[in-house]
């Protein structure tokens, strides 16, 4: 009987080495995954951006004529760039900021707590981290680009 059985299952594909260029496109991430990596890139690009968050800060409460110049960056532009390009960026640094926030507290809450750690609650609390972080993250958005 298990003869039958296991003649009748097609045969699962086995990987020993995996080819990154054939193997790795055919595989889908789950959704959990996909927030767990963008974790370590809003990391990543928080902390290779700290000069640039420094700068703003600095600048930004330094004196009146500071803040001038920091406002001019954003709108004039700043560097031989546009002030859209610096907007950008303050939008990927919002945006790496709120991912990293929700996502550091999904993590938290599944380390605390034991009915967390399900398949369910994995895909659910992505999703979530997903969807707040960038509605937070338009809405932000359009405020610096002066929509509201």
């Amino acid at each position: 009987m298990t003869e039958l059985a296991s003649k009748q299952r097609p045969k699962r594909p086995e990987f020993r080495n995996i080819n990154a260029l054939t193997d790795l496109p055919g595989y889908r991430l789950p959704l959990a995954g996909i927030v767990s990596i963008l974790h370590r890139v809003s990391g990543a690009l928080m902390f290779i951006l700290m000069p640039f968050i420094i700068w703003m800060f600095d600048t930004s409460i330094s004196s009146e004529i500071s803040f001038e110049k920091f406002k001019a960056a954003f709108n004039v532009g700043l560097l031989g760039l546009p002030g859209v390009l610096w907007k950008l960026v303050a939008l990927a640094l919002i945006w790496a900021y709120l991912h990293h926030f929700i996502a550091g507290l999904r993590h938290l809450w599944m380390d605390a707590s034991h009915e967390a750690v399900s398949k369910d609650f994995g895909r659910q609390s992505a999703a979530f981290t997903l969807a707040v972080s960038i509605g937070l993250t338009l809405v932000l958005g359009a405020k610096l680009f002066g929509l509201y």
